[in-house]
């Protein structure tokens, strides 16, 4: 795909998140954040130019990595992925914009201390499982509201945004429709919250129908032909 073609095919990904966003109001603002994992940093240089500036890893060596390769860009990172104990140091030194998968509160203490220890913060948001799919990671969305208030309450050093959630793995649109309402009927609950992460290449049209304000999009935005 050259240049030309690629600025138009972005603008029509773009151009469908408009027309998904303004079924909710002409105010609801909409943050896509171009999942990188299977691509490289040529592939993001030419993203940038187009205008992309949000990109996602869902490994931390990844982002280190291509954070510091592309270090002269005005990048922003996110980390998406599990996070392992034993890499949250690693995560820390990366210092990523936004964590986007924090699972549960043994991972929110665990990286509570090594803040601690490090005097430093990390804005996050907290990772529902509301398709209750154990393929998933995440809390219940039972556990969430309550989750969410002790890890404000409990870690300081962390700055929870809001939620992430992936939508229900299923061909049926209502089932994938109502995990996207149960996470943005919890996130509106929340105080002071004003991060909604759902929606990825194949439903983030139904996911900022349903309330998202943040995208993330990795083989629509990288398209391979």
């Amino acid at each position: 795909m050259n240049e030309i073609d690629y600025k138009i095919h972005i603008d029509k990904v773009i151009q469908r998140m408009e027309n998904a966003r303004i079924t909710v109001s002409e105010h609801h603002i909409v943050k896509i954040i171009a999942v990188s994992k299977y691509s490289t940093e040529e592939a993001i240089k030419h993203l940038y130019k187009i205008g992309q500036r949000a990109y996602g890893e869902n490994k931390v060596q990844d982002l280190r990595t291509k954070s510091e390769n592309l270090d002269e860009l005005p990048l922003e990172w996110h980390f998406i992925g599990n996070l392992q104990k034993n890499k949250i140091n690693h995560l820390i030194d990366a210092n990523p914009f936004l964590f986007q998968g924090l699972d549960s509160l043994e991972l929110a203490q665990a990286l509570q201390q090594r803040l601690e220890v490090k005097n430093t913060e990390m804005e996050c948001l907290l990772q529902v499982n509301s398709a209750n799919e154990d393929s998933k990671a995440g809390v219940s969305s039972e556990e969430a509201s309550d989750l969410y208030a002790q890890i404000k309450e409990t870690c300081p050093n962390i700055e929870l945004r809001g939620l992430m959630s992936i939508g229900a793995h299923s061909e049926d649109t209502k089932v994938i429709q109502k995990s996207f309402e149960d996470t943005h009927k919890i996130y509106t609950d929340l105080k002071d919250a004003d991060i909604c992460s759902m929606g990825m290449s194949g439903d983030f049209e139904l996911a900022i129908r349903c309330g998202s304000n943040m995208v993330r999009l990795g083989s629509i935005m990288f398209p391979t032909d």
